[in-house]
């Protein structure tokens, strides 16, 4: 017989029933009843319920056995009498007589209990995560994720990709967050940087004469952490060559599809293909770039409505050259008053004046706007956002930018509060058309707006001849249920167009060549057109596993504060290691302890 086991504690079942069988695991819980002590035996494949009778002789050392001590029992296995059988066990039909038991590594008291979904603190979970990865939940989330990543690959495969691994260790990039820099010993005063993405290898690799590349890859970005971003992730890395934008939409799009379709376990996913919304319709429709279409909302702009009109602040907001969006509430007429309140109340919350509205009933137009707006103006309104009788309009005004944004956060409130979003499903669209480039609001200086790879639409000559705000590029995200999902775009695949782009974002010709000197050299010897994306292993995870946090589906993650509790990380350094790196710290002053002052 096996040391440890001859079965797995998912296994036993009625027809076993007989047979001396050998398990081992955690234990999960224990009960006292009275002359029968049960263990609730657990290890990665299941629970299987083990008997120790007062008179055994193993029954004192079972009964000091904490939770999670780690135990090997052998014995009988027994079908259960009628009315004990536990039909949510695969193993509930039998139990095991323990006829002898090791312990093999006794358990400290708990920091939180393992066998309950006790709402421990985060941190303390963090801190404990060999513990917390115990729970069903985890352990599920974590197959699901290895489960899906399986999936990627033999989809990925099957389309005719091959895997390739590029550098860890590479040069800083423009990705848009700062990089992670690893010191170069050999070469002082020197770093490699942690690649943000593979964004340049993956391109090199289509010059160097490869056509289908992907890359189950791992990315590294210094910045702030949320529920939706870590400073470590892994991307589906892809890469194509001779590809036009709608060849990596319907090479792509299956890939993901089937992949949701593999997990979903009943709940509905777009069927393809996806809708196409164009970056700025996006804007002016859902105010985000990311949305979710499962709330059935669509904002409308009303600027016009208002310019010139009895109501003085948003004429007044029109005149100046700003805007007014119209997010429509279907059914909200009907609510009393307290239900407007609420939302006004959230609304300055979010940094808003306020929320002004319009509800609409068989006799016309009511409430604060509508007493001071000409009637044919809210008559107009109500056409645009197609309302009847029973619904209610809600207003966003200002700048485009800022009334966009919050525009995008009524409508999402509003498709929550009116019951209208759908709880479950997959709607998936791809944006596309984002522009080139953007104002920096806080230079005044033109920048990139999404990838400095990409190729602008018109290349060079729109480059030569147009205002770069103006220029959309051969960009696309997929967006799902309100995340961003993917990235990707068309590369630019000339050089003089890519010194060309780089100097309107304000590199010089000698700095592109310094920075990015090795794509510029490979293109001077023949590039294919080529275009590829990134998607979030992280997030089609989180989505499919219906997780809030990021956290939730990775084994060993970090807080919020970039720390990683478990091991310690970051940690200090000895001298004498920073010394062989040339490097001498300049760390900021030390803050003054509590209930001293600074001289």
């Amino acid at each position: 017989m096996h040391a440890y086991r001859t079965h797995t504690c998912g296994a036993l079942r009625a027809a076993d029933a007989g047979i001396t069988a050998r398990l081992s695991g955690w234990v999960h819980r224990k009960r006292d009843h009275g002359g029968l002590l049960f263990i609730d035996l657990r290890d990665h494949y299941g629970i299987t319920q083990c008997v120790i009778p007062a008179g055994s002789s193993v029954f004192e050392a079972a009964d000091r056995l904490r939770p999670e001590s780690v135990i090997t029992v052998t014995g009988e296995v027994v079908t259960r009498e009628p009315g004990t059988v536990n039909e949510k066990l695969p193993t509930g039909a039998i139990e095991l007589r323990v006829k002898e038991l090791v312990l093999q590594s006794a358990a400290d008291v708990l920091p939180f209990q393992v066998a309950q979904d006790q709402d421990a603190p985060e941190e303390l979970r963090l801190r404990y995560r060999f513990l917390d990865l115990r729970r069903e939940r985890l352990q599920r989330n974590m197959i699901l994720r290895a489960q899906i990543i399986d999936s990627i690959r033999r989809r990925m495969i099957a389309s005719g990709f091959n895997e390739f691994q590029t550098p860890i260790l590479t040069v800083s990039s423009p990705e848009g967050a700062r990089d992670f820099l690893v010191p170069a010993r050999l070469h002082p005063g020197k770093f490699y940087a942690l690649p943000q993405a593979p964004q340049q290898y993956k391109q090199l690799t289509m010059v160097a004469g490869f056509d289908r590349y992907f890359q189950i890859a791992p990315c590294f970005r210094d910045e702030a952490g949320r529920a939706d971003r870590t400073l470590m992730f892994y991307q589906l890395d892809v890469e194509m060559s001779f590809v036009t934008q709608e060849d990596v939409f319907t090479t792509m799009e299956p890939v993901i599809r089937g992949v949701f379709e593999e997990f979903a376990e009943g709940r509905a996913v777009d069927a393809g293909p996806w809708v196409r919304i164009p970056y700025r319709q996006a804007m002016l429709d859902y105010g985000t770039d990311k949305p979710d279409l499962r709330n059935p909302l669509v904002i409308r702009d009303v600027t016009e409505a208002f310019r010139g009109s009895g109501f003085g602040l948003f004429a007044k907001i029109a005149a100046s050259g700003g805007v007014v969006r119209a997010i429509p509430a279907p059914g909200a007429a009907g609510n009393p008053r307290s239900f407007f309140d609420k939302l006004n109340e959230w609304a300055r919350e979010q940094g808003a004046g306020g929320l002004g509205y319009i509800t609409f009933d068989a006799d016309g137009p009511k409430g604060p706007i509508a007493r001071n707006l000409e009637a044919d103006r809210a008559e107009q309104i109500r056409q645009a956002c197609g309302l009847k009788a029973g619904d209610a309009v809600f207003f966003a005004a200002g700048k485009e930018a800022d009334a966009a944004k919050f525009a995008g956060q009524t409508r999402l409130r509003l498709g929550s509060e009116l019951g209208l979003t759908a709880k479950e499903g997959f709607r998936f669209c791809w944006i596309v058309d984002f522009p080139m480039f953007e104002l920096n609001e806080e230079t005044g200086q033109v920048d990139f707006s999404h990838n400095p790879f990409s190729m602008p639409q018109g290349e060079l000559e729109a480059l030569n001849t147009k205002d770069p705000l103006t220029i959309p590029a051969y960009q696309y995200d997929i967006v799902c249920n309100g995340y961003e999902m993917a990235s990707g775009a068309i590369r630019n695949h000339k050089a003089e167009i890519m010194v060309k782009a780089f100097g309107i974002a304000g590199y010089p010709p000698e700095a592109v060549e310094e920075r990015f000197g090795g794509m510029l050299n490979a293109f001077r010897y023949g590039a294919p057109p080529h275009g590829g994306m990134a998607a979030g292993i992280d997030r089609i995870v989180m989505l499919l596993a219906e997780e809030p946090n990021l956290r939730e589906v990775n084994l060993f993650p970090m807080n919020q504060q970039g720390e990683e509790l478990m091991m310690g990380s970051p940690s200090t350094v000895e001298p004498a290691r920073l010394k062989e790196l040339w490097i001498k710290p300049d760390l900021p002053p030390a803050k003054p302890a509590a209930g001293t002052k600074a001289s």
